[in-house]
């Protein structure tokens, strides 16, 4: 079985995406399953379900989506074996742009959209510039001259991925990425031992207690202060 972790931005098309690209995937008599991972609510595992697709979905609440992800990616691996996948496409919940959703050896996909303007790929961290296949959706809504602004833009922070153009409506590009995700020399058995691409947002100050009060006297441990101090 192949695993796919596919990450971007709140509504920048990963379902649309992933439910065009499965269309292409089971005209090749390819198995696919979808574990679907947000923080508050989704009803994306609805659309999976509608479209005949095996879905899990899983809610961080209160902890952070990455760390969610990672302390359950090895069960929802084991869940895709048993059910006997071809592939299993784990999809993240909106990211912010400082996450690091990415295992070395297992294939990433990046969806970013046009509409979140041209200087977006130089504020977004390791989800953009550590992912092996960058998809950028939207493009019917911007001009030629913006697509390529932007394709560039993405190209100068991660300029060793695959950049492709994906219609989530249309379907068009899908197939081209299907044809990336399944590889049988990339198969996996399990993901234990196996390490992330990147450090996870690092934390674990008062706040992350449960703490609600503001002021310095209530914050404790991994504590990082805005330097105001005039520069010469």
């Amino acid at each position: 079985m192949n695993l796919i972790t596919v990450s971007g931005p709140p509504s920048s098309g990963k379902t649309s995406v992933i439910l065009k690209t499965i269309e292409a995937l089971t005209r090749r008599d390819l198995k696919v399953g979808v574990v679907k991972f947000d923080c508050l609510y989704t009803d994306d595992d609805v659309l999976y379900e509608k479209a005949g697709i095996p879905v899990k979905k899983g809610l961080s609440g209160a902890m952070c989506p990455d760390h969610y992800f990672i302390s359950n990616v090895e069960e929802v691996t084991q869940w895709g074996k048993k059910e006997g996948f071809d592939l299993l496409i784990s999809e993240s919940a909106g990211l912010c742009n400082r996450c690091s959703p990415y295992i070395k050896e297992i294939k990433a996909v990046c969806v970013i959209d046009n509409l979140s303007g041209v200087n977006t790929p130089k504020k977004i961290g390791p989800m953009l510039k550590s992912a092996d296949i960058v998809v950028i959706t939207k493009g019917d809504i911007v001009s030629q001259a913006e697509r390529e602004v932007f394709a560039s833009r993405v190209n100068l922070v991660n300029p060793s991925a695959v950049i492709m153009n994906i219609n989530g409506l249309t379907g068009q590009g899908s197939f081209e990425l299907s044809t990336l995700l399944h590889d049988e020399k990339n198969a996996v058995d399990t993901i234990v031992g196996k390490e992330l691409r990147f450090t996870m947002p690092s934390a674990l100050c008062s706040y992350c207690l449960g703490e609600t009060r503001i002021g310095e006297s209530y914050q404790m441990g991994n504590v990082r202060k805005i330097n105001l101090e005039n520069r010469q």
